[in-house]
């Protein structure tokens, strides 16, 4: 699958334009995380791209995501690591959900939620844009809990147990990576 095919899938499945843009950041994210690594950039960056392209159909049955993803990869015989990728970021929120295994699943799994949080952070910004987020503004936004509510902290907390990353420079990572793509976010 190409970097076009999935994003017209994207597209095709998702007209809520934020949850697209929220693919793209953490598409954007998995591959600075890839080049980190000197891991495959376009994989990872599908993985990201990919991994919430079913959840608008299953705003009703949220327990159902991500599931229909999986049978749309596997007919085109996608590549097995995008597959179980995915299948892990749904790990402790759905039922039959694997654990994380490889570097690939623990970066989408940490940095999932990561990229909303960041984002909130530039919202509350006077200009609401990226640009004017740090990583010590997002680390003072993370011990307000009342703040961005849905971005679950946990998962980015665990990067420096999965993935050798502290969170400081973890954050820096995926900061970086979306304010290279700010224009496509509009922040």
């Amino acid at each position: 699958m190409t970097r076009d095919q999935a994003l017209e899938l994207v597209e095709n499945w998702t007209k809520n334009k934020n949850l697209v843009k929220h693919m793209l950041a953490v598409e954007v994210q998995m591959r600075a995380l890839a080049k980190y690594f000197k891991e495959d950039e376009d994989l990872w960056g599908l993985v990201g791209l990919l991994h919430d392209a079913d959840y608008e159909m299953f705003a009703k049955e949220p327990e159902k995501h991500p599931s229909k993803i999986f049978e749309e990869l596997g007919n085109i015989n996608a590549d097995k690591k995008i597959i179980q990728a995915i299948k892990a970021h749904a790990w402790g929120w759905q039922k039959n959900a694997p654990e994380p295994v490889s570097k690939l699943d623990w970066a989408l799994y940490c940095s999932d939620d990561l990229s909303g949080l960041i984002i909130a952070c530039a919202l509350v910004k006077p200009d609401k844009k990226l640009a004017s987020v740090s990583v010590d503004s997002v680390l003072k936004k993370w011990k307000q809990k009342a703040f961005a509510t849905g971005a679950h902290r946990e998962p980015a907390e665990m990067s420096e147990e999965k993935l050798g990353i502290k969170l400081p420079q973890f954050i820096e990572i995926c900061l970086k990576a979306l304010q290279d793509i700010s224009s496509s976010l509009g922040l």
